[in-house]
């Protein structure tokens, strides 16, 4: 059974980077066909995919994230990290991690999900 937790600051101030970490255990992230995504919920809205990287390595944004948005690895440690730079408090949201197994943007096809950590933008 795979398992996710996601990990970072709670508060981060305007116009600085955001970096939260997503810890796995039960699998490894470099294999097994695993896409390893971040998803985002704004107060009061759907949920947002941000983007994943693959098994492989390769990573896919949202395009309306993509400028600001990177996802890298660190395979050493099983984890993934998720950098969102220039944040603003429309960034505000619940942020998880979650795992699929295949390449999509929808939210709904990812089987596995961390508990999510809640990030505030504010000065």
């Amino acid at each position: 059974q795979v398992q996710l937790q996601e990990s970072g600051p709670g508060l981060v101030k305007p116009s600085e980077t955001l970096s939260l970490t997503c810890t796995v255990s039960g699998g490894s992230i470099a294999t097994s066909y695993g896409y390893w995504s971040w998803i985002r919920q704004p107060p009061g809205k759907g949920l947002e995919w941000i983007g994943y990287i693959a098994y492989t390595g390769s990573t896919h944004y949202n395009p309306s994230l993509k400028s600001r948005a990177s996802i890298i690895r660190d395979t050493s440690k099983n984890q993934f990290t998720l950098q969102l730079t220039s944040v603003t408090p429309e960034d505000t949201a619940m942020y998880y991690c979650a795992r699929g197994s295949k390449p999509t943007m929808l939210p709904a096809e990812y089987r596995y999900w961390g508990q999510g950590t809640q990030v505030t933008v504010s000065s």
